[in-house]
């Protein structure tokens, strides 16, 4: 099933973007995370960095303590970015091309100022094919 070509990462993302520090623990990161119900948070910094639950639960089936490991021990960085103008069907061909579920999202000016997930893009699909 395509997804409407005029659907834009605008239409989708998460806004405004949480963020955490590349200091803070995994922890804290899975608090944040829980708190405002979302799944991935921008780590700003010299290098900018993500952290998603996928690497909170890594870290403690791995047998470390959540409270102990740092967000920079288990965040992927640096991280591919989209804008928000982008539509939806390329943002999907990103997420596949290079194997990730969350993607931050820059405006005109390049700050950030959300986050599309790949459940973002399964929504849309599905919201595509009820309506079909």
């Amino acid at each position: 099933m395509a997804i409407d070509d005029t659907v834009t990462v605008e239409d989708v993302m998460a806004s405004p973007v949480e963020t955490i520090s590349a200091d803070a623990s995994v922890s804290d990161a899975a608090h944040v995370m829980r708190e405002h119900d979302i799944n991935s948070l921008l780590v700003p910094g010299s290098e900018m960095g993500i952290v998603t639950s996928t690497d909170v639960m890594d870290t403690v089936a791995a047998g470390h303590s959540a409270t102990d490991t740092a967000v920079s021990e288990v965040m992927t960085a640096p991280v591919e970015s989209v804008t928000a103008d982008l539509e939806m069907d390329e943002v999907a061909a990103m997420m596949t091309t290079y194997g990730i579920s969350h993607l931050p999202v820059r405006d005109q000016h390049g700050d950030y100022v959300g986050m599309v997930s790949s459940t973002d893009i399964h929504e849309l699909m599905a919201d595509t094919t009820v309506s079909q």
